[in-house]
């Protein structure tokens, strides 16, 4: 394996550009695992991940001169992936853009974007493996860009300000998307468990 340190070097977007091979095979192991995830967590089965992650970082070497360096690499390679997972969704005629607004979102958060009322509890013997079936099912059903915001923010663990430049959204939206998003997993998860 490569030297992971080589992403700190001083002239990391220097070496990009000029697709010096070791930087780039080390941006490729670094986040291959993540893209991987991400692209799975967006809702992509598997081998549509692997096809994403192929085609982000086969964009991400045929573009690497345009690298200026200005955001973290990571970052560079994750907004590429959202726009190969919006491909991929426009090719397989999964992209809903319907976005129905309940009115009784701002009674099930606080201002900080909290559960007011925490979710019931699952029946105690319900598996973790089924628990997670139905959060992934609840999750499969929301739109596409609030599913991405939310594998970015909870699954690998970006920043706000990264999610809002990979997504090109305001940090406003952004809050939007993943109160809109909390809501319809928790109200999902409610008509599940007959709460």
């Amino acid at each position: 394996m490569s030297d992971p340190a080589l992403l700190d070097h001083p002239d990391l977007a220097g070496r990009i550009r000029t697709r010096d091979p070791e930087v780039l095979q080390v941006v490729v192991e670094t986040y291959l695992p993540q893209i991987l995830r991400a692209a799975r967590g967006a809702g992509l089965k598997p081998q549509e991940a692997e096809d994403v992650a192929q085609n982000t970082f086969t964009t991400f070497v045929e573009s690497a001169e345009k690298f200026e360096g200005r955001s973290h690499v990571r970052t560079w390679v994750f907004g590429i992936l959202y726009r190969k997972i919006s491909e991929t969704r426009r090719k397989l005629g999964k992209d809903r853009q319907i976005d129905d607004i309940d009115e009784v979102f701002e009674s099930r958060f606080d201002e900080d974007g909290n559960w007011s009322q925490p979710p019931r509890a699952a029946d105690a013997e319900l598996e973790a493996k089924e628990t997670r079936q139905e959060i992934s099912d609840c999750l499969e059903a929301a739109p596409p860009n609030q599913r991405m915001a939310f594998v970015l923010r909870e699954v690998e663990g970006l920043s706000s300000d990264e999610i809002c430049k990979i997504l090109e959204v305001s940090s406003t939206n952004l809050g939007v998307m993943l109160f809109r998003l909390r809501n319809r997993v928790r109200e999902c998860l409610e008509a599940k468990w007959g709460a």
